[in-house]
């Protein structure tokens, strides 16, 4: 399975099978953790085997047989939500690559005492779970192509790629706050520029939502045919 396969067949999983998975895999999860936690400057811990987080009053019986996840966390500072939803989305792809299911989660689990660690000036974000689910998910409703982005009969196809693929990252509660502009190339700049940015939502979580569909739009569209204004 491809980056782009992945992002077309993953869905949000929140029941889950009591399977272990193997650990040839999750080593190659542990070498994604340390890759992205290097790039992207966090703090994002793995947990395996531990039934609490998503067992408890704060998972609203929407979970179940979570045994696996990714604790998000990082150094506070203004672009952490983003840089979470960035660099997490790519845990994502891969457990998906790995034949794994997972679900974003903002709100519904709990903090279990000893399966993190974390420094004074370090918050954690979010929750990502993951494993073998009972099933594949389903599909979310999406809005159009013209509700999100600038995109028209005008723009190059690796711009419309890319606004397809950003369509199927998941947001918080399906909101899909985002705007994606394609600019151009303009002001001596090497490559046509992409402007990215999220609308304000009572839900909240719209930074980290770009941060999410920044990664599926940059894997569709190519990070060499363009930069972020």
């Amino acid at each position: 399975m491809t980056l782009t396969e992945a992002i077309e067949t993953r869905h949000s999983v929140r029941r889950y099978k009591e399977e272990a998975i193997p650990e040839v895999i999750l080593s190659v999860i542990r070498d994604k953790v340390r890759e992205i936690n290097e790039k992207g400057n966090l703090h994002v811990q793995l947990v395996t085997e531990e039934p609490k987080a998503f067992s408890g009053i704060m998972s609203y019986g929407s979970f179940s047989g979570v045994r696996n996840y990714f604790v998000m966390a990082g150094r506070k500072a203004d672009d952490l939500d983003e840089r979470i939803g960035y660099y997490g989305e790519q845990l994502v792809l891969l457990a998906q690559m790995l034949g794994l299911n997972t679900c974003w989660a903002g709100l519904s689990y709990s903090k279990i005492p000893g399966t993190y660690e974390l420094d004074e000036d370090e918050r954690i974000r979010c929750y990502i779970a993951f494993g073998y689910g009972l099933t594949q998910g389903v599909a979310h409703k999406e809005k159009s192509a013209k509700e999100v982005s600038n995109t028209s009969d005008l723009v190059p196809k690796w711009f419309v790629r890319g606004v397809h693929a950003a369509l199927k990252a998941p947001t918080a509660v399906n909101q899909q706050k985002f705007f994606l502009e394609y600019i151009g190339v303009r002001d001596g700049a090497r490559l046509p520029r992409v402007a990215a940015r999220s609308s304000f939502s009572l839900v909240g979580y719209t930074k980290m939502d770009l941060g999410i569909v920044k990664c599926h739009f940059e894997i569709a569209a190519g990070p060499e045919t363009f930069e972020w204004a």
